[in-house]
């Protein structure tokens, strides 16, 4: 199993923004209004999984080894993180959808304006689920496996 890629998330943040942000062109004069702590779900798994995430962190890199970490814990606990951050990347994909095409009309249509805080609260808690995800996802490698990292790119000159 490899760690999760940023590409992967983009591409299905990038995605699901396109698709949302067409569907609520055509269909937003038929939604309901959106309620304003709708996206709050998304903080709460993420609370959990960055304490999860410290939680896991401080037993795999604890030198004395009094509450080891067993495999199964730590792969459940990687699952975890890589399904909580594809769907963060969904959510903030589609937040942002619906996000372009409120804020231009906020000024015009009440409706967008009021939905305006709703997307903006959904952005923010899907972007912290990702970073909380990403963070336990982390936090489950072994020293060795980030011993194992190749070099990092450094843009700029060598030297």
């Amino acid at each position: 199993m490899h760690f999760t890629r940023a590409r992967d998330l983009v591409t299905a943040g990038l995605v699901t923004a396109a698709l949302v942000y067409l569907l609520v062109r055509v269909l937003y004069g038929q939604m309901p209004s959106l309620p304003t702590f709708a996206g709050v779900t998304l903080l709460v798994l993420a609370v959990v999984e960055a304490v999860l995430a410290f939680s896991l962190r401080s037993r795999i890199h604890n030198p004395r080894g009094d509450r080891p970490v067993q495999a199964l814990t730590a792969a459940r606990a990687v699952a975890l993180a890589k399904a909580s951050s594809l769907l963060g990347a969904i959510m903030f994909g589609a937040w942002l959808g619906v996000l372009g095409y409120v804020l231009p009309r906020r000024a015009e249509v009440t409706a967008a304006a009021d939905d305006l805080p709703s997307t903006v609260v959904g952005v923010i808690c899907s972007a912290l689920l990702i970073a909380a995800a990403l963070w336990l996802e982390w936090c489950c490698r072994t020293p060795r496996d980030q011993d194992n990292q190749p070099p990092e790119r450094h843009s700029g000159s060598t030297g």
